[in-house]
């Protein structure tokens, strides 16, 4: 019963870490979209169309190099792809 005790403080312990990291997760997604969305709207005036295949690889490519685990680069990588297709998807505020 002890040991059941323990692991079950444990838990709460690891999953109140999680729920304080996804309170700065969001936090960094709206801040890094609200970048997105001022890049957007300055690229016309660049003459750059909106979709840029190289900068997403680059992006893909930094993130690699960052990834110290435990996650693997292919999971980062797919996680990464649904953050731009939201960012090329959310309206203009």
């Amino acid at each position: 019963m002890a040991e059941e005790n323990s692991n079950l403080a444990e838990i709460q312990k690891h999953r109140d870490q999680i729920d304080a990291i996804d309170r700065e997760l969001v936090a960094l997604l709206n801040k890094r979209a609200g970048h997105s969305l001022v890049i957007r709207g300055l690229k016309p005036g660049a003459n750059m169309g909106l979709y840029d295949a190289r900068r997403e690889e680059e992006i893909f490519e930094k993130i690699e190099a960052l990834n110290e685990g435990p996650l693997y680069n292919e999971y980062l990588r797919e996680i990464y792809s649904t953050i731009l297709k939201v960012s090329k998807e959310t309206p203009s505020v």
